[in-house]
């Protein structure tokens, strides 16, 4: 699963409780397919709701130890979720995003990032105030 997905999935199951999965013997390709289009199935389930990514966003950062400013900041929208932050996996997920740009972890980069995720979900059925996106 890519980072977006992840991402994804961190904002539009906030506050739902994990669902088990069975386990998955190591070298069965069966059943690691099997799993891949579960992996696909949740996805589009999880796009066909509607979250409102700002309310999930504020909860998560009152929640937090730490002041993290994700309305601007892509590295910290993603440590809100949880997530691994580090240039290794911004520029994982530039890549994912489409960025054409040097991947330096450059506020261009950064910014770029941010914006995409934004925009992306609120194509996948996330409510995203419109000064997130632009």
């Amino acid at each position: 699963m890519g980072i977006f997905s992840n991402i994804l999935n961190k904002i539009f199951h906030h506050g739902q409780a994990p669902t088990d999965s069975p386990a998955m013997p190591s070298g069965d390709a069966a059943a690691a397919a099997g799993a891949a289009a579960q992996n696909a199935a949740t996805a589009t389930a999880v796009a066909a709701q509607s979250v409102d990514v700002e309310a999930v966003m504020n909860d998560l950062a009152k929640k937090s130890t730490e002041k993290l400013n994700w309305q601007t900041s892509i590295v910290d929208l993603m440590k809100l979720l949880g997530l691994d932050s580090s240039l290794n996996a911004r520029k994982e997920l530039a890549t994912e995003l489409g960025y054409a740009g040097a991947k330096d972890g450059s506020a261009e980069m950064n910014i770029w990032l941010h914006k995409q995720v934004m925009t992306k979900l609120a194509e996948n059925g996330g409510k995203v105030p419109a000064e997130l996106r632009d």
